[in-house]
């Protein structure tokens, strides 16, 4: 007789450079704990983040840009991650990279377009009627299929729901049952039928059965009050871009041409500036009745020095549009050359013109101290057992060298130290790897000491 153990359901995720990352590590008056949140230092920076939070929850800064500048490996991107956990799920966060917009299968400024729509939700709330409660009962009846044949369809389907002030018996076309199947629902979910769509929403599993399994894959969920056929108010979330997708796809006709053509075409298509017209206008309707509600998010473009002097000029132009999200941009450049120009010197590499539109946040390199934190942080994230002495030595190479390298050392000298059946990474351990890997100021040297030896 084989017995296994049954493990717990609950998600195990891949640790990466951010995971640790929960939010800004403000205390109730917005001042910055020094180490909290996963965040380490900077508190000027958080602090000013924990502001710009503020004014997007108030929705006083939808159009507005932030730049967090500062050299590598000093938190910019730990910090607008910070500010996506800080606003929530409800708020769209939409990450890009400058270097992204230079796709061969679409333009720059559509690529651009679409991420800003990304960043911008929508908040529809609809009063339906629907059929809410516990499922009770899920029987489909089957009759001989009309077509003939030996196979039996589902002519219609029973469903039992109950509420706290009743239980009500539904009979229901066979394509809601078709709805129930992929929402996977059973007996003791509940669940909510729309009565004019027949959509099928599973909310999660009544609470009675809370007790039957110890395991974290459920969400449990009251039973519902009220009666079974009820009038409800329906919150959905979607962004702008979500509903330029719905409306492009192409409805072409059946005849051997337009299939061909359907067939031919690109796998990703653009969407035209005439249909997102239209869109907006339907939005501004919806919001003027009072149906939906505009949500702001926030567009992060890392690496902003990356775009060129084409699509700087188009952000100009969109940060300006009624319905713009709030944008914040990262850099790591000091004066450079202006992607796309011939002779154009500009801070952090952005047009004069459009970095005096920006919040400037500056992030500042890490003391010592402050990197034992972050790598301290950075080993309980990672499960890695490392002694005291160790780490000093680790922040010293960081400290030499840069943050990241230091980082990225941890997991070497874990497994070397594992290689010599230590528990925890002791500091030959940290010495060992250090002296069999490179950080890149060690490599420039090595490069101009050696320059004859290598191609040029």
């Amino acid at each position: 007789m084989k017995i296994e153990e049954v493990k717990s359901t609950a998600k195990t995720q891949r640790i990466s450079a951010h995971s640790h990352i929960k939010g800004l590590g403000l205390d109730e008056n917005g001042v910055p704990i020094q180490m909290a949140a996963g965040l380490v230092g900077q508190e000027s920076a958080r602090e000013a983040a924990g502001i710009v939070v503020d004014m997007i929850r108030s929705k006083k800064m939808a159009g507005r840009a932030l730049l967090l500048a500062g050299p590598p490996g000093t938190g910019k991107t730990a910090i607008a991650l910070a500010i996506a956990q800080e606003l929530g799920n409800k708020v769209p966060f939409c990450p890009m990279v400058g270097s992204e917009v230079y796709s061969t299968e679409i333009k720059k400024t559509e690529v651009l377009m679409e991420n800003f729509r990304r960043a911008i939700g929508l908040r529809i709330r609809e009063t339906k009627e629907v059929f809410e409660g516990e499922v009770t009962e899920l029987t489909p009846v089957e009759t001989e299929n009309p077509a003939g044949g030996y196979g039996k369809t589902v002519s219609h389907v029973i469903i039992g729901l109950k509420t706290a002030k009743g239980t009500k018996q539904l009979k229901l076309d066979p394509t809601i049952y078709e709805s129930l199947q992929k929402e996977k629902v059973e007996v003791g979910d509940v669940i909510y039928i729309e009565a004019n769509s027949g959509a099928v929403k599973r909310q999660g599993r009544s609470d009675t059965f809370a007790t039957e399994f110890d395991l974290e894959a459920e969400e449990y969920v009251p039973l519902p009050k009220g009666d079974v056929h009820k009038k409800k108010e329906v919150v959905q979330d979607v962004t702008l871009h979500d509903l330029d997708c719905a409306n492009a796809r192409p409805q072409g006709g059946h005849d051997i041409m337009s299939v061909m053509g359907q067939l031919m075409k690109p796998k990703k298509t653009e969407i035209t500036d005439k249909l997102r017209k239209e869109i907006n206008k339907i939005v501004n309707k919806y919001i003027d009745q009072g149906i939906a509600e505009l949500v702001p998010g926030v567009l992060f473009i890392d690496e902003v020095h990356m775009l060129d002097i084409e699509t700087f000029t188009y952000l100009h132009r969109a940060l300006e549009s009624a319905i713009a999200p709030i944008v914040i941009f990262a850099t790591n450049r000091g004066r450079c050359q202006i992607r796309g120009t011939e002779d154009i010197i500009s801070p952090h590499g952005i047009p004069l013109d459009l970095l005096d539109r920006l919040l400037i946040i500056r992030t500042l390199p890490y003391n010592k101290a402050e990197l034992l934190q972050i790598l301290k942080l950075r080993a309980t994230t990672e499960g890695i057992a490392i002694e005291e002495d160790a780490l000093a030595a680790l922040s010293e190479i960081g400290a030499n060298s840069t943050l990241r390298y230091a980082v990225q050392l941890l997991t070497p000298a874990s497994l070397t130290a594992r290689a010599d059946g230590a528990q925890r990474i002791s500091p030959p351990h940290i010495q060992a790897v250090h002296t069999l890997f490179l950080d890149a100021k060690s490599s420039a040297r090595i490069l101009t000491q050696h320059s004859d030896k290598y191609m040029k």
